[in-house]
């Protein structure tokens, strides 16, 4: 049974504060700047010339950013099925990225000090694959979720019903023999493919 979910209104609340806030660096740089002008002597059409240009940074960054933030989020859309996790994403291409639950090693939740201050949360997803091949952490992301630990119980508890070992692979007992170290068996791994490669090669 499929579950459509859509981010709540207050994830178009959080990409505001951040811009609000990189208005407010903008304004604050600026502010130092024209201070230093002032402070040093040189060309008096200097601290106009720093306010100007910051005025069109803002300016240009809220003409730019506002109705590709409204379009982002209108077209975002994550879907819950029995085999994957789908996000329906884009602004002129939409794209839809599928990640089977086979694949996910893990559904991390995520807030940050926006989402805290909103009352909303992001849960992050994890897979072998893109942790090992990109050096990348997360598949995919659902962001801007308001009733986001039911969903992230549910999503784990169906993780741990696909790969029941991955608990027990968390809770080893190192001090009890044959437990070992993951590192150290890897290690091992190599060194008997390495050699098994040399004996070969004789």
């Amino acid at each position: 049974m499929e579950k459509t979910i859509k981010p709540d209104p207050k994830y178009f609340s959080k990409n505001i504060w951040i811009l609000f806030t990189i208005t407010g660096v903008i304004i604050l740089a600026a502010a130092i700047l024209t201070l230093i002008f002032l402070l040093t002597p040189g060309d008096p059409m200097a601290e106009l010339i720093v306010w100007i240009c910051a005025a069109g940074i803002i300016v240009l960054k809220w003409i730019i950013s506002y109705p590709l933030i409204v379009s982002w989020i209108k077209n975002l859309q994550y879907v819950i099925y029995e085999d994957r996790v789908s996000i329906h994403k884009g602004i002129l291409t939409k794209t839809v990225q599928n990640i089977p639950f086979r694949a996910i090693t893990d559904f991390a939740l995520v807030r940050t000090l926006y989402d805290r201050a909103l009352g909303i949360g992001s849960i992050k997803i994890q897979t072998a694959g893109k942790s090992v091949q990109s050096g990348s952490r997360y598949e995919g992301s659902l962001s801007g979720l308001l009733d986001y630990e039911p969903l992230h119980a549910d999503l784990r508890a169906r993780i741990r019903s696909l790969h029941p070992q991955a608990d027990s692979a968390t809770t080893v007992d190192s001090s009890k023999p044959g437990s070992g170290n993951t590192l150290e068996e890897i290690l091992k791994e190599v060194r008997e493919i390495r050699k098994s490669i040399g004996s070969s090669r004789q």
